[in-house]
C-alpha cells in the first residue's frame, strides 16, 4: 500500500484548475500544491535551492525539469515533517506539464512508496478559453483580479478595493493567449494519452457553472481518493 495517494489537475490556462483545486482540496483532505505558488514562495527565501532557482530567472532562463522536480520534492518532504499523519497526499497544479516530467515524477514517486491516484483532465473548448482569458483584469496597485463578463468591478475600470485603475496583463490578449494555449496542446495534451494508459484520467467538462465542476469532480475522485486503502503502490 502507498504511504501517500496524490492527485493530478491538468487542463489549459483559463480552465479554471487554480479554483477548482482550493475548492476539492480540503474536501479530500489532500493539499493543494500549485508549482507557480511554490517559486513564487521560494523566491523570498536565501537558502541555496532558491539561490539556484533565482540564477534562471535572473537571466529569463525556463527552470530544468530536474530542479522543478526538486522543489516539488522539497515541499512535500516539508508537508510530512510538518503533519506526518494527517498528511494523505497532494493535490498537484501545474506539474507535470510534460512526458519527461511525469516519468520523472512517477520514478520519485515509487521510491517514496507514494502513488497517482487519479489525474482529473478539466475539459474547456477553446473557444471559451480565450473568452475567459482575454476578459481578466488585474489591479497593479493589490493584485486583485476581475473580469469583464463573470466578475466585473462596481465601477468600470476601477479597483472595488483600492479604486486604483485596472489593467489587461500583456499575455492576456487574444493573439499571446493563442500561443500560449498551443504551447499546452504541444507539451502537456499528450500526457492524457500517457496516464490514460495506466486507467488514471478522469475528464471533466470544465464548460459548466463552477459548483457543478466541483460536484463532478469530487463524485469522480471520492472512489479513488476517499478511502486510503484504494491507494496502491504502482
Amino acid at each position: 500500500m502507498a504511504d501517500r495517494c496524490h492527485v493530478v489537475l491538468i487542463g489549459p490556462q483559463g480552465s479554471g484548475k487554480g479554483t477548482q483545486a482550493a475548492r476539492i482540496a480540503p474536501r479530500l483532505r489532500l493539499v493543494h500544491v500549485a508549482t507557480g505558488d511554490l517559486f513564487r514562495q521560494l523566491m523570498t527565501r536565501d537558502d541555496e535551492l532558491a539561490r539556484e532557482v533565482r540564477s534562471y530567472y535572473d537571466r529569463g532562463a525556463l527552470v530544468p525539469d530536474e530542479l522543478t522536480l526538486r522543489v516539488l520534492l522539497q515541499r512535500l518532504d516539508e508537508l510530512e515533517r510538518e503533519s506526518a499523519e494527517a498528511f494523505r497526499g497532494a493535490l498537484l497544479d501545474g506539474y507535470p506539464r510534460n512526458r519527461a516530467q511525469a516519468e520523472a515524477l512517477d520514478q520519485v514517486l515509487r521510491e517514496r512508496r507514494d502513488s497517482i491516484a487519479a489525474v482529473v483532465h478539466l475539459a474547456v473548448p477553446r473557444a471559451v478559453l480565450i473568452e475567459r482569458l482575454s476578459g481578466r483584469l488585474i489591479c497593479p496597485q493589490c493584485g486583485a483580479t476581475y473580469h469583464i463578463r463573470f466578475s466585473p468591478p462596481k465601477t468600470a475600470g476601477q479597483c472595488d478595493r483600492c479604486g486604483s485603475a485596472l489593467i489587461q496583463r500583456s499575455d492576456d490578449t487574444p493573439e499571446a493567449i493563442a500561443r500560449r494555449l498551443e504551447t499546452y496542446e504541444q507539451q502537456t495534451a499528450p500526457l492524457l494519452d500517457y496516464y490514460r494508459a495506466r486507467g488514471l484520467v478522469v475528464d471533466i467538462d470544465g464548460n459548466q457553472p463552477i459548483d457543478a465542476v466541483t460536484e463532478a469532480i469530487l463524485a469522480a475522485l471520492e472512489p479513488r481518493v476517499g478511502d486510503p486503502s484504494r491507494c496502491r503502490s504502482s
